[in-house]
């Protein structure tokens, strides 16, 4: 838990997320209305208790009227070539619920630091242990995903697809959609968002 909450702080969304809504002059409240989020989970985002998945920082981006990106970017990092070398891991983190569950995947950005992206590319492990408490998701913009190892559930909309390692898949995320892990293993995969705010 400890080092879980240290790498909580060295990723700073939260302070990012405070800094923009004061600037802003908006509240919490002002905030929790704009995105439909609850101001308790906003919050605990804030303070660094929870880290949100991407469909959460999403909304609260556009909530904002910032790209996704301002939330994984360092401010003197301008750039025009970013390489992210193999044995960097520290960038990897588990989403916990609000009540502090885990959740079903860990996600790595691939370009973090990157000024000015408009795609957000991830590094995406699922943990098919938790994958029942997964809820399906929306927001704008598209998304790209490339299967790696396991076996991975796509359902989008109506729709439910099973990816095999070499399967990809590109879809509009405006419709809701929830990718979980199927069996015993572990499952990886790439993943781009690209988030129209």
């Amino acid at each position: 838990m400890n080092e879980f909450r240290t790498e909580v702080k060295e990723l700073q969304i939260g302070q990012k997320i405070r800094e923009l809504r004061q600037k802003r002059r908006m509240t919490l409240q002002d905030l929790s209305d704009t995105t439909e989020l609850s101001k308790p989970l906003l919050s605990q985002v804030e303070n660094d208790q929870v880290i949100p998945p991407l469909a959460t920082l999403l909304r609260v981006a556009k909530g904002l009227r910032v790209p996704l990106q301002t939330f994984f970017e360092e401010e003197d990092n301008t750039q025009k070539c970013l390489v992210v070398r193999s044995d960097d891991a520290e960038r990897m983190y588990r989403r916990p619920s609000h009540g502090g569950s885990p959740q079903p995947y860990f996600y790595h950005s691939l370009a973090y630091g990157k000024k000015h992206k408009h795609m957000e590319p991830f590094l995406v492990e699922f943990d098919p242990a938790q994958t029942d408490q997964s809820q399906p998701v929306s927001h704008a913009g598209e998304e790209f995903f490339y299967i790696l190892e396991g076996q991975v559930e796509l359902k989008h909309g109506n729709e439910t697809y099973i990816l095999n390692p070499g399967d990809s898949v590109y879809w509009d995320s405006n419709e809701p959609h929830r990718l979980r892990a199927l069996g015993t293993e572990i499952a990886h995969g790439i993943a781009v968002l690209y988030p129209r705010n």
